[in-house]
C-alpha cells in the first residue's frame, strides 16, 4: 500500500530500498528523499532552460602546440579521462536540455563522427579562423545560439549561468583569469582575450588589453539571442562586403583571419551592448601538453 511522506505517495518496496539507502548514507530517510526530488526538480530546470537553444561548436583549425598529438586527428578529439573533449562538451550541453548541436568541422573532419549532431564543413579551415568558421554554420543562426570554442572544458554551472543571461549578445568572462595562468607556461598570458568591462558591458575586448586594465578573460563561450543572431549576420555581410576578405578588421591581419572576438569588438563600436556573463573559473583552455596534464588530474 502506498505511504505518504512529506505529502508524497510512495509504495513501500520503493519505501524500503529509499530507507536502505538513507542508512547505508547515514542520513534520516525524509531527508534523503527530499534531496532526491530537489535534484530531480533542479535537473528539469536546467533542462527546460537549453530547450529551444541551438549550440554552435567552431573545431575547423589545426592544433600547431599539440601537432604530435594531433597529427591524425582533430584537437578536439583528445582524450580527458576517458572521453574526448568534444564529447565531455556535447554531454554539458545535453545536460543542460541543448539537444540541436552543430559542429563546424575542417581539419581531419572525418574524425569528427558523433550520432545526433549536424555537421557543416570549412573546407578554407587552412586559411581563414574562428569568424570564418562560425559563418560556416550561418544557416544554424535563424534563432538564439550558443557559440563555443572546441579546445574548451567547462562545468554545467557555467553553461547554466550563461543561458540565465536575457542580453542579445553576452559572453563569458573569467574575472579569475589571472589564476588560470599560474605555472602555466607553455601559453604566454600575452595571448589571453581579455575584455574592458564597464557596468557590466563590454567596452572593448582582444589579445591587445593590458592585463593591468583587464577585467577578465573571455573564455570563449557566448551566446545570440534571435535578434542577436540576426544582427551578428547583417553586421558580418556589411563588413565582407565592404572590406573583402584580405583587409584588415580590428586586431585582425584580415577579415578572413578574424577571430570571433574581432566581431564581437565589431558590434560594440556599431552601438550594439555586449554584456559580461562573469565567472570565477570552472573552464579550461587545452592548448598545450601542460593544459592537457592539468586537465587529466582534474576529470
Amino acid at each position: 500500500m502506498p505511504l505518504t511522506q512529506r505529502n508524497i505517495e510512495i509504495d513501500s518496496d520503493t519505501w524500503s530500498k529509499l530507507k536502505a539507502d538513507a542508512i547505508g548514507r547515514n542520513k534520516n530517510v525524509r531527508e534523503l528523499a527530499g534531496e532526491i526530488l530537489a535534484d530531480h526538480v533542479h535537473k528539469k530546470v536546467r533542462r527546460d532552460a537549453g530547450k529551444g537553444m541551438k549550440a554552435i561548436i567552431l573545431a575547423a583549425g589545426m592544433s600547431s602546440r599539440l601537432m604530435d598529438l594531433t597529427d591524425d586527428k582533430p584537437k578536439c578529439m583528445l582524450e580527458i579521462g576517458g572521453k574526448t573533449i568534444m564529447q565531455r562538451q556535447i554531454e554539458t550541453f545535453h545536460q543542460c536540455g541543448i539537444e540541436d548541436i552543430t559542429v563546424v568541422r575542417g581539419y581531419k573532419k572525418e574524425k569528427i563522427n558523433y550520432t545526433g549532431v549536424k555537421y557543416v564543413y570549412n573546407q578554407n579551415y587552412r586559411r581563414n579562423n574562428m569568424l570564418e568558421s562560425l559563418m560556416y554554420a550561418r544557416s544554424d543562426m535563424d534563432s538564439e545560439f550558443i557559440c563555443g570554442y572546441s579546445d574548451i572544458l567547462y562545468d554545467k554551472g557555467v553553461l547554466e549561468k550563461l543561458l540565465k543571461s536575457k542580453a542579445d549578445f553576452c559572453v563569458v568572462v573569467d574575472t579569475d583569469w589571472m589564476k588560470h595562468y599560474k605555472d602555466r607556461f607553455q601559453h604566454p598570458i600575452e595571448e589571453a582575450e581579455n575584455v574592458v568591462v564597464e557596468k557590466g558591458k563590454i567596452k572593448r575586448m582582444g589579445k591587445t588589453i593590458n592585463a593591468n586594465e583587464a577585467h577578465g578573460e573571455f573564455i570563449g563561450l557566448a551566446k545570440f539571442s534571435t535578434k542577436g543572431a540576426e544582427i551578428l549576420r547583417k553586421e558580418y555581410a556589411r563588413v565582407r562586403k565592404k572590406l573583402g576578405l584580405n583587409s584588415p578588421f580590428h586586431e585582425a591581419l584580415s577579415l578572413e583571419k578574424a577571430y570571433l572576438t574581432d566581431m564581437l569588438q565589431e558590434l560594440v563600436e556599431r552601438g550594439h551592448r555586449v554584456e559580461s556573463v562573469d565567472i570565477k573559473g570552472g573552464w579550461m583552455e587545452l592548448d598545450t601538453i601542460e593544459d592537457l596534464q592539468k586537465a587529466e588530474k582534474r576529470y
